[in-house]
């Protein structure tokens, strides 16, 4: 068959038109591509191929951007309008949530909006490591190289951005440009969430499956309070299938975008939320809720409640202490000039009826030994991780960058003693795990998995405000006995 009309019938069967919008639809196409049609091959994607033609015609620039605007507007003609979606989306609710998101999942992967092929290119492992936790491991390759054509043109743009971030609900049906991802197919649920309009997406690059994004419907900066947890009950009792949390709100601490409001969620259960609590504590003000620190190499604490309003007011006054707490044994200092030092990463999952929220306790102070910050990766991991410990991460799932593949093929031929061009920065490392471990052809990539792993334990430990050890155990008990 003609591949701009075997496309147009899969555009008219996707729902978005009627039999009778065919010559409208095809001719949609043909500006995009060019008018004459081609013979379509079977073995590859009817939108690859259309991309394909446009370039080979001169239509669009054969590079990253060009193709990617072109390729979300034609998934845009194979997508629902927004107001369907919307329809539809709730429909399905009232059957059950399940059915409601896993509909969506899946035109979000259909549409190619959810990148299912570039996330298959991940990097995914896990592995116990000391103290008995198993952690997952990612290394990061899904997401494009960014366009050097788009860095030189934010350079240069001084002007107010639109969207203005790459969270906006402007973003739904954006065509694109350098420097701002193509959103032509993007589609979002509204709902509401505090009497306030928010939205519901998921993300075009998931660390996890069916990483979700749960957006506030205005630009405004991300904060952790009392609200906070009044949200994180609602989207639970919306979705219960689903975890959600929030990144701090706070730089070193917090993740990549403060600027906009917003939690992450999803269906998946991380290695944080097995771990058991090494403590049990008691607040006699809410006797129906369970407390305890969790053995897990940050500092978390654990509420467990089927009565949501004793979960919120109990985690909201753990969140206002901490924000005033300060213990200089220990470096923990709450504000300093005006300026806040403490905040939580709150995460919420179900257990069946009872509600469970994780509060993760962040200092994002600096000194002249840690300028990153002294509860952030230290120098000596900064070969493997030297990014911000954000919310996914402090669950116990390690994002890794992507030049760590190639990176540490160098490494085992190290180990191997085989011809090699190890990285500097990875050498001290690669001799200590040698010194102390028999390696060959036959166990290279066990040790490999074990010894990131390990690191990335000792990552966690090191945004830990409460160590592992004597000191940090007498600090929990002073911080407790304030509570």
């Amino acid at each position: 068959m003609q591949l701009i009309e075997q496309f147009t019938e899969k555009a008219i069967r996707s729902g978005r038109f009627q039999p009778l919008d065919k010559i409208y639809v095809a001719n949609k196409v043909r500006s995009l591509v060019g008018d004459e049609d081609v013979q379509a091959k079977d073995d590859e994607p009817l939108v690859a191929q259309l991309v394909e033609l446009a370039v080979k015609r001169g239509k669009i620039e054969d590079g990253p951007t060009a193709k990617e605007i072109l390729n979300d507007q034609l998934y845009d003609l194979l997508t629902p309008l927004p107001s369907t979606v919307n329809r539809l989306f709730w429909e399905k609710y009232e059957q059950s949530p399940q059915l409601a998101t896993d509909w969506f999942y899946r035109l979000c992967t259909n549409n190619d909006y959810v990148k299912v092929s570039a996330i298959k290119k991940n990097v995914v492992f896990k592995h116990k490591v000391q103290g008995g936790n198993e952690l997952e491991i990612t290394i990061n390759l899904s997401k494009p190289e960014k366009d050097p054509k788009a860095i030189a043109a934010a350079a240069h743009n001084k002007d107010k951005q639109y969207p203005q971030c790459v969270l906006c609900m402007e973003n739904e049906g954006y065509l694109g440009r350098l420097g701002h991802a193509a959103r032509s197919n993007h589609r979002i649920i509204r709902l509401t969430l505090g009497g306030h309009q928010w939205g519901l997406q998921y993300s075009p690059y998931a660390y996890f499956n069916e990483h979700c994004i749960f957006l506030d419907a205005k630009h405004e900066p991300m904060q952790i309070n009392q609200q906070t947890l009044v949200n994180l009950v609602e989207i639970e009792k919306m979705f219960p299938q689903y975890f959600v949390g929030s990144n701090a709100d706070l730089p070193i601490v917090g993740g990549s975008l403060l600027s906009h409001e917003h939690y992450q969620g999803g269906r998946h259960v991380f290695p944080m939320m097995k771990a058991p609590i090494k403590e049990a504590l008691t607040f006699k003000e809410y006797p129906q809720v369970e407390a305890g620190i969790v053995d897990w190499p940050m500092s978390d604490l654990r509420l467990i409640s089927t009565d949501t309003t004793a979960l919120i007011n109990l985690g909201a006054h753990i969140i206002n202490s901490w924000d005033h707490y300060s213990d200089p044994q220990l470096q923990l200092i709450a504000e300093k000039n005006g300026t806040r030092h403490h905040t939580v990463t709150p995460i919420m999952h179900r257990d069946h009826e009872k509600f469970v929220l994780d509060l993760v306790l962040r200092d994002n102070n600096t000194n002249e030994d840690y300028p990153l910050g002294i509860f952030h990766p230290h120098a000596q991991y900064w070969h493997i991780k030297k990014e911000n410990i954000g919310l996914i991460e402090v669950m116990g799932r390690a994002i890794l960058p992507a030049r760590l593949k190639d990176e540490l093929v160098q490494v085992k031929r190290f180990w191997l003693k085989q011809p090699n061009q190890i990285s500097e920065a990875h050498l001290p490392w690669a001799k200590a795990v040698a010194s102390k471990r028999e390696i060959n052809a036959d166990n290279v990539d066990e040790v490999m998995q074990a010894e990131l792993a390990q690191v990335f334990a000792n990552v966690l430990a090191d945004a830990g405000v409460f160590k592992d050890d004597a000191a940090g155990q007498a600090g929990w008990q002073r911080f407790i006995q304030k509570l």
